[in-house]
């Protein structure tokens, strides 16, 4: 079982830059594609980034894409998220989630293909 806990949110101005961090550990982390999602309330749960456990694929909603970077670190057992020129929109709380894949460049950008969850961390933006 994969447990993920992520970390990095705060309280920034517009156009300044934060990187979140998604650490895991489980045996199986080093085989599961990795994605990135917010929430505000009321709303369901947005996808913003992903990534393949062989970090051969990525794929970025369109209201993120040139602005933010998904990476991961395999010896460290953690997924980053930069988030530059940050907009008051992506204010919201950020959960990294882990799902098992049989290929390395594996990706999904649906909240009902994740199976592990972290608890979430607070990113505000404020204008």
């Amino acid at each position: 079982q994969v447990q993920l806990v992520e970390s990095g949110g705060g309280l920034v101005q517009t156009g300044e830059s934060l990187r979140l961090s998604c650490a895991a550990s489980g045996r199986t982390f080093g085989r599961s594609a990795v994605g990135w999602f917010r929430q505000v309330p009321e709303n369901a749960r947005e996808f913003v980034a992903t990534i393949s456990w062989g970090a051969t694929s990525t794929f970025y909603a369109d209201s993120v894409k040139g602005r933010f970077t998904i990476s991961r670190d395999r010896a460290k057992n953690t997924v980053y998220l930069q988030m530059n020129d940050l907009k008051p929109e992506d204010t919201g709380v950020y959960y990294c989630a882990a799902r098992e894949t049989s290929m390395d460049n594996y990706i999904y950008n649906s909240a009902k293909s994740y199976r592990a969850w972290g608890q979430g961390t607070q990113v505000t933006v404020s204008s």
